[in-house]
Order: structure tokens, then C-alpha cells, then sequence
């Protein structure tokens, strides 16, 4: 029951930022298009860069347990065992500490820009925390994430961020061309 609300809410922020992907596209043709034909659209940019930030943030959670996102190994790569298992959860619990302080920041920034009513200064005066929700909401849930790992690997378990080795030099050359890498 649980597994899948957190798959859930992964898949969730995934779609959110899918969502925001679509709202930039739709911003930028606006904009662009708009110029054409005399038409402004007020604070569309801040719109965009809103969007570009929610998009960013709530698109890392599925994005690290998905296995896609960019990952430095050389050194796990060449451990197995006991020894790669206590440093995966090594790499796991500082990954923790940096997002935890992260995500306290992001929450208490929002938190304080919704208690000073806090405004953007573009045409169109929007109450900050709202954009900013966004970036808070995909890091804590990044965090989320991040810990459910660390569970997942204290029990013994593969990390589901970590992909199966390619069983042929065939699929090697797939996974590259589809973009999802070695």
C-alpha cells in the first residue's frame, strides 16, 4: 500500500512537471507569436521562468528513480557486495543531508514569502509563494525519494535508480540512442 502511494507521488510530480513543460511550450508561442502580431503578454516572462523552475524541481524525484538521472560511479561500479552495499548507503545519507537542507530552506522561503505577503515585481503582482511552491513541493519530494532508497538499500536491496547492465552490445547501442545512456 505504501510502495504504491510513493510510486504514485513520484509519478505524480512526474506528470506536474510534464504539465509544466507544456505551459512553457504554450508561453513561449505566445510570446513569440505575439510579437508578431503586437500582442503582449503581460509578465509572460516571469511566467516562464516560473514554470521552467517547477518543471526543474518536480520532474528530479521521477527522474532519480526512474534511473535516469546523471550519476558519477566509478567508484561503486567497481565495488560488489557488502562493501558496495555500505557505500551506496554512504552516498545515499549525504545525498539526504544536502536535499534535507534543501528542502527545510525551499519550505521556510516559501513559508515566509506566504507570511509577509510577499509580491513579484512584474506587470501582473503575484503573491511569490505561490511559484514557489513548485520548487519546495519537488525537492521535499525528491527527499522522499531519496530516503525511500535508503531504505530500500539498508534491507539489501537493488536501488531501482540502478539499471540493469545492457545484455548486449545491441541494447548498449538502443539505450544510447534512446537517450537513456549505459
Amino acid at each position: 500500500m505504501i510502495r504504491r502511494a510513493l510510486d504514485g507521488l513520484y509519478f505524480a510530480s512526474g506528470v506536474l512537471a510534464a504539465c509544466f513543460m507544456l505551459a512553457i511550450f504554450g508561453l513561449m508561442l505566445a510570446l513569440s507569436g505575439g510579437r508578431e502580431f503586437g500582442i503582449n503578454v503581460p509578465s509572460g516572462d516571469d511566467f516562464t521562468a516560473w514554470s521552467m523552475v517547477a518543471m526543474s524541481f518536480l520532474g528530479l524525484a521521477h527522474t532519480f528513480k526512474s534511473g535516469d538521472m546523471i550519476r558519477v560511479g566509478l567508484l561503486l561500479e567497481r565495488l560488489t557486495g557488502r562493501r558496495r552495499q555500505a557505500m551506496e548507503i554512504f552516498a545515499l545519507v549525504v545525498s539526504i543531508l544536502f536535499i534535507a537542507f534543501f528542502a527545510k530552506n525551499a519550505i521556510q522561503l516559501t513559508w515566509d514569502s506566504y507570511r509577509f505577503d510577499d509580491l513579484s515585481q512584474g506587470v501582473i503582482a503575484v503573491p511569490l509563494w505561490i511559484p514557489q511552491t513548485g520548487f519546495a513541493l519537488g525537492i521535499t519530494i525528491l527527499l522522499i525519494a531519496m530516503v525511500d532508497e535508503l531504505v530500500r538499500v539498508c534491507r539489501g536491496l537493488r536501488p531501482t535508480y540502478e539499471k540493469e547492465p545492457p545484455a548486449s552490445p545491441d541494447e548498449l547501442v538502443e539505450r544510447i540512442a534512446s537517450g537513456g545512456g549505459a
